[in-house]
């Protein structure tokens, strides 16, 4: 998966960009369509900011987060995404269950 990573108001670094694709390959252990990932690391004084943006069969799923340190809300923010990734994968997959059940004759009495 090619990430789209970005910085506002820092560089980023080589050991940032390998925590980040590390930790975002834990996204497509639970669903393997997710598509154009764009991830902003930004820092506000005391403030480190992580978010995402990332498509999942056409719709988007968005998470940030702030911490105190980078890694931090690195951490966090895949966390975020991971929930909401299961979340999008259990209902999409309830869906198809659902469409694919007969639907039951029941006797009217």
């Amino acid at each position: 998966m090619h990430i789209d990573l970005t910085g506002h108001h820092m560089d980023i670094t080589d050991s940032l960009r390998d925590y980040v694709n590390e930790k975002m390959l834990r996204l497509e252990r639970h669903f393997d369509h997710v598509t154009n990932p764009h991830v902003i690391l930004s820092v506000e004084k005391l403030r480190h900011r992580a978010e995402a943006t990332i498509q999942l069969n056409g719709s988007q799923v968005f998470a940030d987060s702030t911490q105190e340190n980078m890694y931090a809300a690195i951490d966090s923010l895949v966390d975020k995404l991971d929930r909401q990734v299961k979340k999008y994968k259990e209902k999409h997959s309830d869906e198809r269950h659902r469409a694919q059940k007969p639907a039951r004759n029941v006797p009217a009495e």
